[in-house]
């Protein structure tokens, strides 16, 4: 059934309390179970789930994506099943929007886990204890909910803002739940009656639903087999251990696409190509096949995808190889070079230098975006009864609450970080101004620009105090993190409220899933990415597995280091490669903005296709092609047919179902090395 929304005349003209008045009568439905205690387990688990698939795709990639429509897809498929199989009810769709509240809550949380936190444990070699890792991000990820709060009363209420992921979530609850009771009534109390039952959905509308939810699931089960073909821990356990042939024997379906040519050309002398005298296995170009990346490039799209290959193919395959030729990079010790050496020597500080010049060009190109954010703010409000103060998180817990968070975190980053509390309290008014910014352009665009929000925090902080590179990377984390999580957690609101959910108990869905991510991301930490650790040892590359390249990490050491040598570390070639680069970053961004978005490349994403692995970048640009073309070969078929609805409307679901599918077989396969195989 159609959603009820105002018109733009109407958000432009009515108070506040005309539209809080408009959508508890016409929209609110307080009838109807919300956040029920199995909506609460499954949100709990389900959240924990998709923190654990945020963490390693983040951890591959920098980026965390989305999950706020894959875990409604998954709730709505998991109860439609035990419902068919007569264990318990299908949910009613506010239960699975409660669920979707949790679950994303916990899978947000995990951003300082693969950029900031371990930025600070790598660099100054020192692992922090699991406690401290989930109380200092529960602290920050609850002062988000605490800030995110009175900001949707704005945002969402007033300004009717669209948060287009968000409402996108809406639409697809919409669809699979067409016979949902309507919301409204003309009483403005909680015992409200039971309202008449729409018309329902068209049957293409159920069709398409349902075929979401089994592409999600279909594309899941593909990924998650062949994932298990091809690594070793699932094959060694499977061959050796329980079928009992040799130790080393075990087959898997080979991960390395050229891997058997480059070892039988090391054995027989065969050629293998070079680029300006540099044999391409040192350039670290060695393809390899990764669905996790490959469906990270169907949620990414084609204009990322080409940004990607650019960025790796100019650094990888012309400067590196060009430094290299002129004694601009030097080998190790043993003469090799590789991936990790030539990007911590010469190539980080290009691709960070274009990322962050793009990320702050971009943000200053629509100075309305800012300006806006804070209109208004301080305007005279006209005294009017607030008619939702029944269900709304009152303001009082905010008010109360971000006080005393706030406190926590400064004397936790006092405590055990050694950042100066005057610093730390300093951090704490910037949080509100950068959520702002955050929150606006997450509402208006669903982008949160947190790469550069974070950069300006870590710049500033780095200025007052160079001597503790965690006075920089641990209060731009906080600061990043509580505007990051409050703005994408506006955009979760945005959908309970187009379906008329109680605010309060999102509020509490939300802490619900901070401790679900809190706890899985911690639980995974360790054995993901340390499964070698020993608390009496140093943290160094002997300990940190290499099977994850944390391109986050590395840009925020790098960062990190660049204000700690204050540039005198750098030598001159990058340098000018630097002023270049951001050159370039900014130029990209104007041409973006100035052709409204048609400017075919991504300055942040060239500059992440030089902190990711080549391969990841190939994979992803893989992913995103394939899904282009399926998408055009289908576009002018009937939308009724199934490759229309597979390939067009469903693109999202099976790149989502390919990830979520690749990347818990993957941390599967990584428990098993670690817990059973002792690898």
């Amino acid at each position: 059934m159609a959603l009820s929304h105002l018109t733009d005349e109407e958000i432009r003209t009515w108070t506040r309390e005309q539209k809080d008045l408009w959508w508890l009568t016409k929209v609110y439905r307080g009838h109807m179970p919300q956040l029920t205690v199995r909506a609460a387990v499954t949100g709990f688990l389900l959240g924990g789930v998709l923190s654990a698939t945020n963490l390693y795709i983040g951890a591959k990639t920098g980026w965390s994506l989305g999950v706020g429509v894959t875990s409604v897809i998954l709730a709505f498929a998991m109860f439609r099943v035990l419902g068919k199989l007569g264990i318990g009810k299908d949910f009613t769709i506010l239960e699975n929007n409660a669920v979707q509240s949790v679950a994303t809550a916990a899978g947000y949380m995990t951003a300082p886990l693969i950029s900031s936190l371990t930025a600070f444990m790598v660099m100054t070699e020192v692992v922090l204890p699991w406690w401290k890792i989930f109380l200092w991000m529960s602290v920050t990820s609850i002062l988000g909910v605490l800030v995110a709060f009175p900001m949707k009363r704005r945002f969402v209420n007033d300004e009717q803002q669209p948060f287009p992921e968000g409402r996108a979530c809406a639409v697809v609850l919409d669809s699979l739940y067409p016979d949902a009771p309507l919301g409204g009534t003309d009483h403005m109390v909680d015992d409200m009656p039971q309202p008449k039952v729409g018309a329902g959905a068209s049957a293409h509308e159920q069709w398409l639903g349902n075929l979401k939810a089994q592409a999600l699931f279909g594309s899941a089960a593909l990924a998650g087999g062949i994932e298990f073909l091809k690594l070793e821990g699932y094959q060694v356990l499977l061959q050796e251990r329980l079928l009992g042939r040799a130790a080393g024997t075990a087959w898997h379906l080979p991960e390395k696409m050229l891997g058997w040519y480059y070892e039988l050309g090391a054995q027989y002398a065969w050629w293998v190509p070079k680029i300006m005298g540099t044999d391409i296995r040192q350039l670290g170009i060695s393809p390899v096949l990764d669905l996790t990346m490959f469906g990270a490039g169907g949620l990414t799209g084609l204009r990322i995808a080409n940004s990607l290959m650019i960025g790796a193919i100019l650094n990888y395959a012309v400067l590196a190889p060009w430094m290299i030729s002129i004694g601009e990079i030097l080998p190790k010790d043993d003469g090799t070079f590789g991936r990790a050496h030539l990007l911590n020597t010469w190539c980080l500080w290009w691709g960070v230098a274009i990322m962050v010049a793009g990320s702050l060009a971009g943000l200053f190109a629509k100075p309305q975006i800012i300006i806006s954010a804070f209109t208004g703010l301080f305007a005279k409000k006209s005294a009017a009864k607030d008619v939702l103060a029944h269900i709304e998180l009152p303001l009082k817990v905010s008010f109360v609450g971000v006080p005393i968070f706030a406190a926590i975190s400064v004397f936790l980053n006092w405590l055990w970080f050694d950042i100066n509390p005057w610093l730390g309290l300093l951090a704490v008014p910037m949080i509100v101004v950068l959520t702002l910014i955050a929150a606006n352009a997450t509402g208006l665009t669903s982008t949160t620009p947190t790469g550069s929000l974070s950069k300006i925090t870590q710049f500033a902080f780095g200025a007052l105090d160079r001597a503790n590179p965690a006075t920089n990377l641990i209060t731009a984390g906080m600061t990043s993190e509580v505007a990051s999580n409050a703005s994408n957690l506006l955009m979760d609101i945005k959908p309970g409220y187009m379906l008329g959910a109680k605010p309060r108990q999102q509020a509490w869905g939300h802490v619900i899933g901070i401790v679900a991510g809190g706890i899985a991301a911690t639980f995974l930490f360790f054995p993901l990415f340390l499964p070698h650790y020993d608390p009496a040892l140093p943290l160094g590359p002997q300990v940190m597995t290499d099977k994850f390249p944390m391109p986050g990490v590395e840009i925020w050491k790098g960062v990190a280091m660049l204000i700690a040598s204050g540039g005198h570390a750098l030598r001159s070639s990058a340098i000018i490669a630097m002023i270049v680069a951001a050159s370039a970053g900014v130029l990209f961004e104007v041409l973006r903005v100035g052709t409204k978005n048609k400017f075919p490349i991504s300055a942040v994403a060239v500059g992440l296709g030089v902190v990711i692995p080549v391969d990841s970048s190939l994979m992803m640009w893989a992913g995103a092609a394939f899904f282009a073309l399926m998408a055009r070969i289908n576009a002018k078929k009937d939308p009724a047919a199934t490759g229309h609805g597979l390939w067009i409307e469903s693109q999202e679901p099976i790149a989502a179902g390919i990830v979520a599918g690749a990347a818990l077989t993957g941390i599967g396969d990584q428990l098993i090395s670690v817990f059973v195989l002792g690898g």
